[in-house]
């Protein structure tokens, strides 16, 4: 299991193992690891015994988390397996936060999703609002600079890459402002995409893109004004029968 991959790579390293903090007892099982790893990260009690807590009282957000980092690993090119995805990734890290928070909100405590998404994420470098609805087994890529807006929608199995926004046009203060992003979507590092639009299943967004109107399934979008340049080349996300 998760838990017990990290303790294995943590116990073959005794120096990776004092950088992170992470020691035997925190790999008992996946809560109390979550929780000593974003504790950990944010330097902060707090942020520890609430992520512990919240995956404790929801086996559904392990499940979740732990598609996550298994995807992260076999899309990724680093060593170290699901344990070094878990314990190296900022990516990974970020999207655990996200869930965490975005259980909290669900929940009706907003004011702490809220201090958990503003800790984490000035740890991170990333901001992600705790509504934002994301599907399992997100490879958010480096993470640094990653915004998604509060009624964003992304699908399962998507791939983004750093610097990627997906915001408002700050015209429409509705509660559908944000992108929608389809099953299987790639998105390249700095791209901006804005408004109420979808990105298709399968769809792939170039590096620097700025995208204003919705891109078709399975179609590639490149350039400062988000033209359509033909099929879509890369796909990470696993075959599905």
């Amino acid at each position: 299991m998760m838990h017990d991959e990290t303790r294995d790579l943590l116990q073959a390293s005794p120096d990776a193992a004092a950088m992170t903090g992470i020691t035997a007892a925190d790999c008992a099982d996946f809560p109390r690891l979550a929780g000593a790893l974003l504790g950990g990260i944010a330097a902060n009690d707090g942020v520890r015994a609430t992520v512990h807590a919240a995956y404790a009282e929801a086996p559904a957000l392990v499940e979740t988390s732990s598609h996550d980092i298994s995807e992260t690993a076999r899309r990724n090119f680093e060593p170290g397996g699901r344990a070094g995805a878990l314990l190296f990734s900022r990516g990974v890290q970020a999207v655990m936060a996200h869930r965490v928070a975005h259980h909290l909100w669900g929940k009706g405590d907003q004011t702490r999703a809220m201090a958990l998404k503003s800790v984490l994420g000035r740890a991170l470098s990333t901001d992600i609002h705790p509504a934002a609805r994301i599907g399992p087994g997100l490879w958010l890529d480096h993470g640094l600079g990653c915004v998604i807006g509060e009624t964003s929608v992304i699908g399962r199995d998507v791939s983004i890459w750093h610097n990627v926004t997906l915001g408002s046009t700050l015209t429409d203060s509705g509660p559908e402002r944000h992108p929608k992003v389809g099953d299987g979507a790639v998105i390249g590092a700095g791209a901006v995409i804005l408004g109420n639009i979808r990105v298709g299943a399968g769809a792939n967004v170039g590096a620097g893109t700025v995208v204003l109107q919705d891109v078709p399934d399975a179609m590639t979008v490149a350039g400062p004004r988000g033209e359509i340049r033909g099929p879509a080349r890369v796909r990470f996300a696993p075959e599905r029968s």
